[in-house]
């Protein structure tokens, strides 16, 4: 197998199908994104094994893929298989997909004996310590609820929802509304004459000091924000 290609793998029955596929597209179509087979896949063939080259017969396309077109089975196969990822792909999908889960546990949970967020370094060495594997194509936001079971024996962890009350002047309320909503579900939504704005938002209390910080920098001082019980 050429060094310019990596494999997409697929077992029917007990069979096994492999097709040639160009690496950075194959990711791509493989994450979802909008991209044609005919741009992802290499060779229009399938192999048993693509790297002795050996070919598989229509009668076992057929049987499997209801066609004797390798081309269509190819495409079949390309959607239906695993992709094998390179080295470096591996090693970029599981940085980003680890640093969404240290990012999201630490927005979303804290430390029951002081109420605040734990640092992400720190979830990250607890992560390393309960030697966490994580899986480079599943949702991060389902991993993160099996990483907090895990490392709950060595950093406490709380969820917690706390509500705050957002008052801010007309000439920055457009664009801190946004920031509320980006940060957490908006109870209460009031409006003054003049543009004042007033809202209740619900966050994670892991959110709180970024959400205090982003409001600070983006009104300048401006905003205000209490806790509501």
């Amino acid at each position: 197998m050429s060094s310019r290609y990596t494999t997409v793998r697929l077992v029917v029955d007990g069979e096994h199908f492999e097709i040639l596929v160009n690496p950075d597209p194959a990711l791509n179509f493989k994450l979802g994104k909008q991209i044609e087979p005919s741009q992802v896949i290499a060779v229009d063939e399938v192999f048993s094994d693509s790297s002795k080259g050996l070919r598989v017969g229509t009668e076992k396309l057929k049987k499997h893929f209801k066609t004797e077109d390798p081309a269509k089975a190819a495409v079949e196969v390309l959607r239906r298989g695993e992709l094998q990822l390179t080295q470096e792909q591996r090693k970029k999908l599981l940085d980003e997909k680890r640093k969404s889960i240290v990012t999201m546990i630490a927005k979303t949970y804290v430390d029951p004996r002081t109420s605040l967020p734990h640092p992400p370094i720190r979830v990250e060495q607890a992560m390393q310590e309960a030697r966490i594997s994580i899986d480079p194509f599943q949702d991060a936001s389902e991993q993160t609820k099996t990483v907090v079971e895990k490392i709950r024996s060595i950093i406490p962890l709380k969820s917690e929802r706390v509500r705050l009350l957002v008052k801010v002047t007309p000439q920055y309320s457009g664009q801190t509304i946004g920031v509320l909503k980006n940060f957490g579900e908006i109870l209460k939504e009031e409006w003054g004459a003049d543009g004042t704005l007033s809202a209740i938002v619900e966050i994670p209390a892991g959110s709180q000091p970024g959400l205090l910080e982003k409001l600070g920098s983006n009104t300048k001082g401006a905003a205000q924000a209490t806790l509501v019980k």
